[in-house]
């Protein structure tokens, strides 16, 4: 047998890892901490000062990241969360569990703090997170963050052509950006039951090139509250479910039919969402990526939909 796994410090990395980890998760399914600092920054600093106190440092950091890879690897498989979700919060909490880690051998190099593998002792830094994460839910309201994602192409179509493609959709069928080619929802139909305020208009999705299952991804729903052939579709989202993103939702959903030169059309899509996710300055950038991937796969089919109706024409 390898060293590695005959190391007890190796072996308490990855229970510690464990617990730490999975007691976040555990807050989660029971509505006890918000999707904030004290989940994504304050849980792994602690987890890594743990870690670092033990003695061998050879193989618990490495018994760390092992862990917590199959821990959030694990979410994936009851419908938890998108694997693309887990693989952007890697690199956040990876380097957070190393600088915990690091404060603590230099405590002990500098310091009065002895190296242990007792496990009561290794479970203290664990009560920050266990006071804080309850508390901030209680006193700190869930902040909500509402974006808008604008997207825009011209289409060398009349602005009424470019309509009355977009409106509902049998099969969407295009080439997908790189993210779709991972994990990210799959639009594959969108049905109007009537075109008219107040018409509901529904979306479906798969769950990416991961997923089988051709709606296995969810629904979004909107209700049309303005219409115009050839100037404006909006329409308020009024249910959503998608498949492992239960922090993100949507809210409106617009389309502007602009004429610009040589009767083509300028198309406008807007996506206003919200997102609980925090610290907004890692989370915004890459949720706008996905929606703007989301945009571009629906220009791109919307495209080979218009030159099918009127080629022929």
């Amino acid at each position: 047998m390898h060293p590695i796994f005959k190391d007890k410090s190796f072996r308490l990395s990855i229970i510690l890892t464990f617990v730490f980890l999975g007691t976040g998760i555990i807050f989660l399914l029971l509505g006890l901490i918000n999707y904030s600092w004290i989940l994504f920054i304050l849980l792994p600093i602690v987890l890594g000062l743990s870690i670092g106190a033990m003695p061998n440092k050879q193989y618990t950091i490495w018994g760390a990241v092992a862990a917590t890879v199959i821990t959030l690897s694990g979410l994936y498989i009851p419908g938890m969360s998108g694997l693309l979700c887990i693989v952007m919060t890697l690199p956040v909490i990876v380097p957070l569990i190393f600088l915990g880690y690091v404060i603590t051998h230099l405590v002990k190099r500098y310091g009065n703090l002895k190296s242990t593998n007792k496990f009561h002792v290794l479970l203290m830094p664990l009560m920050p997170f266990l006071i804080a994460a309850p508390a901030e839910h209680i006193i700190v309201e869930n902040p909500q963050s509402v974006i808008a994602v604008q997207t825009q192409q011209i289409f060398n179509y009349t602005p009424e052509q470019v309509y009355d493609a977009i409106k509902p959709v049998d099969t969407l069928d295009a080439e997908k950006p790189f993210l779709m080619n991972f994990d990210l929802p799959v639009p594959t139909k969108c049905i109007l039951e009537k075109e008219a305020v107040g018409g509901i208009r529904t979306c479906y999705f798969k769950g990416g090139k991961l997923s089988n299952d051709d709606f296995g991804g969810g629904t979004i729903t909107e209700k049309i509250t303005a219409l115009k052939r050839g100037k404006l579709l909006q329409m308020d989202v009024i249910n959503y479910n998608l498949t492992g993103r239960k922090w993100l939702g949507f809210k409106e959903a617009i389309y502007r039919f602009d004429k610009v030169a040589g009767n083509r059309c300028k198309l406008t899509r807007i996506t206003t969402y919200t997102s609980v996710l925090t610290p907004r300055v890692y989370w915004e950038p890459l949720e706008k990526l996905g929606i703007e991937q989301e945009h571009d796969y629906v220009f791109s089919n919307l495209k080979k939909d218009l030159l099918r109706l009127y080629r022929a024409k």
